[in-house]
């Protein structure tokens, strides 16, 4: 059994975040991660052609911008190599092949017992923490649907998770689900290489440029939100004209309050926009069922496919080990506060990442989480 002030359980980019400020702060800390490497997602399951999606100095974490001569929108294998300087530079050094299996709040010690599965040699090691911090992430389960008749699929099913480039689909018919920002730009990069797309458009959805983001994100300091969205409203209308055509309906509420309030985030539009008007990306609507190859559409209309690309996002599964998780998370594994009291729960339970605020709230919530321990530990050596 071993003793640390602080355990976080994750070393995505909020794990590693985190770590930083407690080091600033001198606060002895470990990092569980379930994978071998830190920034898993990033390292092995993110498509070749990803960029941030949100202007650099909206994707830094603490301590640490990017630097002036990299590019407003940063490609993956830049942002890794950030990643890799940011671990260097905190001395950052997780616990791998750690599997949280459960961990509880102990009334009677007023601490967390964390009890973790060393996958290497199949031991089980028990952590004792004062403080404990959810850091795995909103994208730590892949999520697919449940469809009529997916079982009967005789192609290839995959999830964006496992996606990588469309040069292994060539010439193939690939049907992708879910029309957020992965789907959106695996279509577009499907039919760069020559493939026969279709994507299912079911919701209405905000579509908009990377630079009307960034315009709006600046002027959301400043001004109301409401009067942000009537303008990213309006510059999307003169961009792209009537989507709804095409079969992309636009939502009654704006596109920022729908971030702030529901965590929807827009699509930024890489191009697909341009391809889906002229059709070499065919827009359809929901599934109704699948028989072998052959998908039906709600409106009645049928087509076979060879592959389906699920991007239909992920889950949070800190539920599945976090036996007192009513501290901090709700039944679907989210914050139970709303933002911006969302990162700190009870008992000193802490979660960090999952404000939907991408980056940007990484470093929100990691600096905010060490400051908030910091400022218990001192208070508790001044007694």
């Amino acid at each position: 059994m071993e003793e640390i002030v602080v355990l976080i359980v994750g070393a995505g980019p909020s794990g590693l975040a985190t770590s930083a400020c407690l080091s600033v702060h001198s606060i002895p800390h470990i990092i569980l991660e379930k994978e071998d490497i830190y920034a898993s997602l990033w390292k092995k399951r993110a498509y070749d052609r990803l960029k941030l999606h949100l202007a650099k100095e909206f994707c830094s974490l603490p301590f640490k911008p990017h630097s002036p001569d990299s590019p407003t929108y940063i490609p993956k294998d830049m942002f890794v190599d950030y990643l890799d300087d940011y671990v260097k530079t905190f001395n950052i050094q997780p616990k791998y092949q750690r599997h949280v299996e459960s961990a509880s709040y102990d009334e009677a010690d007023g601490k967390w017992r964390i009890e973790a599965k060393n996958v290497l040699t199949g031991g089980v090691e028990v952590y004792v923490a004062e403080f404990l911090v959810v850091a795995s992430g909103e994208n730590s389960g892949k999520y697919i649907p449940e469809l009529p008749g997916l079982d009967s699929f005789s192609g290839e099913t995959l999830h964006s998770s496992e996606y990588k480039s469309g040069a292994k689909y060539e010439n193939k018919e690939v049907l992708v689900v879910g029309c957020g920002n992965s789907g959106m730009e695996i279509a577009y990069d499907l039919s760069n290489y020559g493939v026969q797309t279709a994507i299912v458009i079911r919701n209405p959805v905000h579509v908009v440029s990377k630079e009307i983001v960034r315009v709006g994100m600046i002027f959301s300091k400043y001004l109301p939100i409401f009067i942000v969205d009537i303008m990213a409203v309006l510059m999307s209308k003169i961009l792209y004209g009537d989507l709804s055509k095409y079969g992309i309906r636009r939502p009654t509420k704006g596109p920022f309050y729908l971030k702030a309030t529901a965590g929807r985030a827009p699509v930024i539009d890489v191009g697909t926009v341009a391809k889906i008007k002229s059709k070499e990306i065919k827009v359809v609507p929901a599934i109704s069922s699948i028989d072998g190859k052959k998908v039906l559409f709600e409106d009645g209309a049928e087509r076979e496919f060879d592959v389906i690309v699920f991007a239909t996002g992920y889950r949070s599964v800190a539920n599945n080990w976090l036996k007192d998780f009513k501290h901090v998370l709700n039944e679907t594994g989210m914050p139970k506060n709303d933002f911006p009291h969302h990162w700190k729960g009870e008992k000193n339970l802490y979660c960090c990442g999952l404000s939907r605020r991408g980056l940007f709230g990484v470093s929100m919530d990691a600096s905010a989480i060490a400051d908030d321990i910091k400022k218990v530990v001192t208070e508790k050596l001044n007694k």
